[in-house]
């Protein structure tokens, strides 16, 4: 018996992992003709829908690593997508937000919710229901343990 629980719950975890993959692979097809990656274009979604953002806030928000974003930044400044700037409230925090180019960047990108619409499209919200709570008790499960290691 307990054999068919815990390949249940490995089943459940390994599908998850799966969808979030074919997800991604069909965002970067999607993107790759506009020469972004998908965390580039979560970057400019951000900052096209909530303004200019300090970095430190930003990676919060994106829950990003640090250095990943600082990467990922790096590329955008040097594609002439974002500015960083010095904040004026600290000057060691960098404000980010879209230039002209950026801007009209994005304006031209395709809209992305066609992927979670083919993916989820046609399934009962109560069943939609069901699988958020699950998800979020998991995530919530698994970053309250990396936080007690902590």
């Amino acid at each position: 018996m307990r054999e068919q629980i815990d390949s249940g719950k490995q089943s459940a975890a390994a599908w998850a992992k799966r969808c979030y993959f074919a997800g991604r692979a069909v965002m970067d097809a999607t993107l790759r003709p506009y020469d972004l990656g998908a965390t580039q274009w979560y970057v400019l979604w951000h900052l096209a829908n909530f303004g200019p953002t300090v970095q430190r806030d930003l990676g919060r928000a994106l829950e990003l690593e640090r250095a990943t974003l600082s990467g990922v930044v790096a590329t955008l400044v040097r594609k002439r997508l974002i500015r960083q700037e010095a904040s004026g409230e600290d000057q060691r925090q960098r404000l980010l937000s879209l230039t002209a180019s950026g801007d009209v960047l994005w304006r031209e990108l395709p809209d992305l919710t066609f992927i979670q619409q083919t993916a989820f499209g046609g399934i009962d919200d109560a069943d939609l229901a069901t699988t958020i709570r699950v998800l979020q008790a998991a995530t919530e499960r698994l970053q309250d343990l990396v936080q007690k290691e902590k």
